[in-house]
């Protein structure tokens, strides 16, 4: 069996003001080449931190504290910048989570797409735009030689979405990162693209880590889930398993609050405070439990 193309293993985090409040809780996961996984949690629960950490981006009021990021064997925690840019620049990609302040506005959008591209594949003025324009096509933008020389704010969200997904599979990276790619759009344009990230996903044979709060968007494009509360890891496993048979009470809730989750839903509605309530007192438990040991 290959080993995994992304290890995390006993990630914690902590703030960095006097409350060192914990933010990462000793997570930990597995990604296969191809697979997509998704981290999901509601607001607060630590999935963006855990994205933000793999990509050498986590905010200055947050440090890492314990733990290992393998990519392809290599402990991201351990680089330096300069190394951590130079892998993830070539080997990992981002798509965030609101497209109307993701692209540069004073750019056009096929500038920002050859950039990479001559910056880390060294292709000519001419190949690379042969290459945007073919990605332009390939996440089904209409009429993309006109929309290379379209700025930001002529395009409508969904098309600027198409655009970001081309960014980020235009250099063939190993592992895409999307952080709620869809949380801007209605849910029309959701499904769209859902459907566009799954095709690219297989088409390029990316493994995709896709985090998200909404168990609907979550359920039609995960392979395996990993559910967090307050940075704490509560339920992991294959999608369809969760999803059909959840173990947590918290999972139980979730699904409860968005029964169709066979769709994404605009406004689930919100968990019980006797199970948030439960979660808390776990969670505390576990802490208590790491400072006993510690």
């Amino acid at each position: 069996m290959s080993p995994p193309l992304l290890s995390i293993a006993g990630l914690r985090a902590r703030r960095r003001d006097r409350s060192a409040q914990p933010i990462l809780r000793d997570v930990s996961l597995t990604l296969a080449a191809g697979e997509v996984h998704g981290i999901l949690g509601e607001s607060g629960a630590g999935k963006s931190t855990v994205a933000k950490a793999i990509l050498g981006l986590v905010p200055r009021g947050i440090r890492i504290t314990d733990g290992r990021i393998l990519l392809d064997g290599r402990n991201l925690l351990a680089l330096d910048s300069r190394s951590l840019r130079r892998i993830l620049g070539a080997e990992a990609a981002l798509i965030p989570q609101d497209p109307s302040t993701a692209l540069n506005p004073g750019r056009r959008v096929g500038a920002q797409l050859t950039d990479g591209l001559r910056l880390w594949r060294g292709l000519s003025a001419a190949a690379a735009d042969r290459r945007a324009l073919a990605l332009l096509e390939e996440v089904q933008i209409r009429e993309p030689a006109r929309v290379m020389w379209l700025y930001p704010h002529e395009l409508s969200g969904g098309m600027r979405q198409r655009v970001l997904i081309a960014a980020a599979f235009a250099l063939e990276p190993k592992l895409v990162i999307a952080d709620e790619p869809t949380t801007a759009l209605d849910v029309t344009v959701q499904k769209q693209i859902l459907r566009l990230i799954r095709v690219m996903q297989t088409r390029h044979r990316t493994a995709v880590l896709f985090v998200t709060h909404a168990l609907g968007v979550a359920a039609q494009i995960c392979d395996t889930l990993t559910l967090l509360f307050m940075g704490k890891v509560m339920e992991q496993g294959p999608a369809a398993d969760i999803l059909l048979a959840p173990r947590h009470a918290y999972t139980r809730a979730l699904l409860a609050a968005n029964p169709r989750h066979d769709r994404p839903a605009s406004s689930p509605e919100p968990i019980p405070e006797p199970v948030i309530a439960a979660c808390k007192a776990e969670v505390a438990a576990s802490d208590r439990a790491d400072a006993e040991h510690g």
